[in-house]
């Protein structure tokens, strides 16, 4: 059955962290909104995402931290690395109740409550304004539209490697199905997926081998911060592969795979979990036909307010080319759905805060240290939560621009994550390190680490020849005014 619905005002196509806040904004703006979902509301965040993964981390790190408690005087079981014993499905049954925790947040029933038509289908546009949901058994809708708002996420992507379909390769969509702890478990690529990914199998008890072709891991962040992370992962076990690529995959006894790698060496696995990127989910959606364009990547073109190149579709998320993160989706859904309905011409925020989530964790925003830049690093030797903790090692890296603004920061340790927010704003708000030296922080907390080198920025400025000099005059001023001050009154005559 066919039928046609009346204008809305803004279509949202996708329901995942884009597509739910670009909705609810407009919503919240009084404007009338349909949502098309074609599979669950929710998207990669909460079923194969941050939320499942998280959940795996919390296990994996439990399990780390109580076989390295003995450094802090507490013995599991005889203290020994096998005294920790790790149930499996147990784990996997904690992610489940996690993505239960918040899956009503995402649901249909909390959009339609906030104002927002639902519908489930798969949208392919008909014209610039127009487009056909096929809803399956309820036949195809008609819809038309003010504007729109395209929200639909991303693929992962699995390389063409003869062998390597064979092999029944994961990804972060469906590691999740797996019932049995692999024993031996190959992981290819060595960015935050893939890191995060193969330290929790590893803490939990695979043998993991990760292979990442360039020539380090997280090749987007500081080198040192990657370094780090390379040695906390070898620490735990894992068999660091870089500068090398899965080159093809062989059959191999009971089941299992042999992988060669491009430097002419062999890794034996049972499962492997690729993290080789994502690549936009466009297929379908017929754009050509709504005047959408895409880049050579097939990631849809935006301007800087979020704009294609019909100016009333927008799109927000991992189909564009912004980066990849969930926070952005979100803040960037609000941003074109608000631009969208209200014709404002706001600009998506540069400064895109990261976090791996490993131990340690590692995060970062804004530019990175580079020739030009004044960089202050703090390390984990000088923070004595870092000390009291016997965290390791770890440190707070601030980048300040000529007129010592704070324009990036990398943080590697426990809570990095958290810490990174302060500074994000920082960066934002354009804050020098005098304001943030100047800004009073609890202790003992990790927070000291950027709050130190802020200070020492200004220290350092209070050595210059010029601050020297005002200092020794404030000095001498104030002197004689309090010798003035403290003579007798009928001396004074």
């Amino acid at each position: 059955m066919t039928g046609e619905a009346g204008v809305v005002d803004l279509l949202v196509v996708g329901g995942g962290t884009a597509g739910l806040v670009a909705a609810r904004t407009a919503a919240r703006l009084g404007a009338s909104v349909l949502l098309v979902e074609r599979v669950r509301t929710g998207g990669e965040c909460l079923w194969t995402g941050c939320v499942p993964s998280k959940a795996l981390l919390a296990a994996a790190h439990a399990a780390a931290d109580a076989r390295a408690a003995a450094r802090l005087g507490v013995r599991v079981g005889d203290g020994t690395h096998g005294a920790v014993a790790v149930d499996f499905p147990a784990v996997l049954a904690g992610v489940r109740r996690a993505i239960a925790a918040v899956q009503p947040d995402d649901s249909v029933e909390s959009l339609e409550a906030g104002g927002v038509e639902v519908l489930s289908g798969t949208a392919r546009f008909t014209g610039p304004a127009a487009a056909e949901v096929d809803t399956g058994a309820a036949g195809v809708r008609v819809v038309r539209f003010r504007s729109a708002v395209l929200a639909t996420g991303s693929d992962p992507v699995v390389p063409d490697v003869p062998g390597l379909a064979g092999a029944a390769p994961l990804t972060n969509e469906d590691v999740w199905t797996v019932d049995d702890l692999p024993r031996r478990l190959l992981v290819v690529g060595g960015g935050a997926i893939g890191c995060e990914l193969g330290q929790a199998f590893a803490r939990l008890g695979s043998a993991v081998t990760l292979v990442e072709s360039g020539s380090r891991l997280l090749v987007r962040e500081d080198p040192e911060a990657a370094a780090l992370l390379a040695r906390a992962l070898a620490a735990d076990g894992i068999d660091l592969r870089t500068g090398v690529a899965l080159r093809s995959v062989h059959p191999a006894a009971d089941g299992a795979h042999r992988a060669e790698l491009s430097d002419g060496t062999t890794v034996g696995f049972e499962r492997v979990v690729v993290a080789a990127g994502r690549r936009p989910r466009t297929a379908g959606l017929e754009l050509a036909a709504a005047g959408v364009d895409v880049d050579e990547h097939g990631q849809v073109v935006t301007d800087t307010a979020l704009r294609t190149s019909n100016p009333w579709i927008f799109a927000a998320g991992d189909v564009t080319a912004h980066p990849r993160f969930t926070h952005v989706a979100g803040v960037h859904g609000s941003t074109a759905a608000g631009n969208a309905v209200l014709g404002l011409r706001r600009r998506a925020d540069p400064a895109v805060p990261r976090v791996t989530f490993t131990q340690p964790e590692v995060a970062a925003v804004g530019v990175a240290a580079q020739d030009g830049r004044h960089v202050l690093t703090v390390r984990h030797e000088e923070v004595d939560r870092a000390r009291a903790e016997d965290a390791g090692p770890g440190f707070t890296r601030l980048v300040l621009d000529r007129r010592n603004r704070i324009v990036g920061a990398t943080v590697v340790g426990p809570r990095a994550g958290e810490m990174l927010s302060e500074l994000a704003l920082a960066v934002r708000l354009r804050c020098t390190a005098a304001d943030l030296a100047g800004t009073m922080h609890a202790y003992p907390t990790y927070a000291d680490g950027s709050w130190k080198a802020a200070i020492a920025r200004v220290q350092d400025q209070l050595d210059g020849r010029l601050a020297r000099l005002a200092v020794q005059v404030l000095r001498r001023w104030h002197r004689s005014a309090t010798t003035r001050g403290r003579v007798p009154v009928s001396r004074r005559r």
